[in-house]
């Protein structure tokens, strides 16, 4: 029986150790792939000190068992110990091909902006979950990342470390349950969208009839709250969209305005994200009388000579003849529901009476508000949610119960007394 090879310390070696002349370890080992590989350690054991002056790491035989645990489990920890988060993000990317320009754009100036250069150089192999964690925490505090901003790189991150995971790279997804974590820490849920109600509603077209300032901005507002469509399907409106004889609106593409990879702000025409958001939408008298409105102002201005993409023909536009942009309308409504509450707060004064205020909303309000108004007076989900564009019914359920719930105590209101039941 062959004699049992030792250290300088008399202790056994097993197979695949040896100690080398400058007393360090090493071990080799055949890869999952049959290739020979090596590790090296000053340490045996974990209990034995490194020289001094020596890098003191983990010891040879707590590498041999990260190494049995990988050939074991499928894991290339051997290639994994050279990717980058980077490397990984990059490879990502490159396969999803699917992705739309739009979402590209904005994935990796996300990426490029709050995580290459911070924990994008990181091995793939070296996260933990404390490590997320304590990366997204850094972002809400340091860089005040709100929900939405939030979402977006964990929408990143998550799918790139489960890439890892497949590929054999990791074991497990560092981000999984973290976001969750976060969210109850921060105290945090998304925030509701709400309705205007009837009265805000009323109140608010009103006063924009009525005001020499902003009664050019009712053809917009009077579309927003008669279709429900969302911003980008508005502004990327077009008059061959709008069937006038059939009174019908066709929703077949969006115009966003982003951040590019180059960091500027561009105007884009993307398709809708799903086959559900390509739809047509009934056409209201109300609206009808609206689009014609601006069809005779923009014939009088010299029409609209904007063109995206190849698209042009587009609806509605701003003094200067461009297309507008969600933030430029946001500015619009804030100044508008401001001048209406100073202008209604001082008559209630006079008048001796509460005053109707109109809550702070934005332009995604106008949305729900239609659907909140659409669903008080049709009960076929099916079809508010094919107005809607919902590719996912639940949306439309919430905002149904949402919206129904005042009528339920009212139908009981009308209940009282005409049943015997007692």
């Amino acid at each position: 029986m062959p004699e049992k090879r030792k250290d300088s310390k008399g202790r056994n070696l097993k197979d695949g150790e040896d100690q080398r002349p400058d007393g360090s370890y090493r071990f080799r080992y055949n890869d999952k792939a049959g290739n020979r590989q090596a590790v090296y350690s000053w340490k045996l054991v974990p209990t034995d000190k490194a020289p001094p002056g020596k890098r003191d790491g983990l010891s040879l035989r707590e590498k041999e068992k990260e190494i049995e645990s990988d050939i074991r489990d499928g894991i290339d920890g051997k290639k994994a110990a050279k990717l980058t988060l980077n490397d990984m993000f990059a490879a990502y990317m490159d396969g999803k091909r699917e992705l739309k320009q739009s979402t590209r754009s904005n994935y990796n100036y996300m990426y490029k902006n709050y995580v290459a250069d911070t924990i994008g150089k990181r091995k793939i192999s070296a996260f933990r979950y404390s490590d997320i964690k304590n990366f997204y925490n850094s972002l809400i505090t340091e860089k005040g990342f709100k929900p939405n901003s939030m979402e977006i790189i964990h929408t990143i991150l998550h799918p790139v470390f489960e890439m890892a995971v497949r590929d054999g790279y990791i074991r497990t997804n560092p981000t999984n349950g973290v976001m969750t974590e976060i969210k109850k820490g921060h105290d945090w849920e998304k925030p509701k969208r709400h309705a205007l109600t009837v009265e805000e509603q009323e109140a608010f077209i009103n006063f924009v009839a009525q005001s020499d300032i902003y009664r050019h901005w009712l053809p917009l507002f009077t579309v927003f709250l008669g279709t429900g469509c969302r911003v980008g399907e508005i502004i990327g409106l077009r008059w061959c969209d709008c069937d006038f004889k059939n009174h019908i609106i066709s929703i077949n593409h969006n115009l966003i305005y982003r951040v590019q990879d180059n960091g500027h702000c561009e105007m884009h025409i993307t398709t809708p994200k799903t086959s559900a958001g390509c739809r047509t939408v009934p056409m209201l008298d109300e609206v009808r009388k609206a689009l014609l409105q601006e069809k005779q102002r923009q014939m009088r201005d010299g029409g609209c000579t904007t063109e995206i993409d190849g698209y042009s023909g587009f609806i509605f536009t701003n003094r200067s003849g461009y297309v507008h942009n969600p933030s430029t309308i946001n500015r619009a409504i804030q100044r508008i529901y401001t001048a209406y509450n100073d202008q209604e707060t001082a008559a209630a004064k006079r008048e001796h009476r509460e005053p109707v205020l109109i809550r702070h909303f934005s332009v995604h309000n106008l949305r729900h508000t239609f659907c909140t108004r659409f669903c008080e007076n049709e009960t076929n989900i099916k079809i508010i949610q094919e107005i809607m564009g919902h590719s996912d019914i639940s949306t439309t359920m919430n905002i149904y119960a949402e919206a129904t719930e005042s009528k339920k105590q009212e139908s009981f209101d009308n209940l009282q007394g005409k049943i015997k039941i007692s």
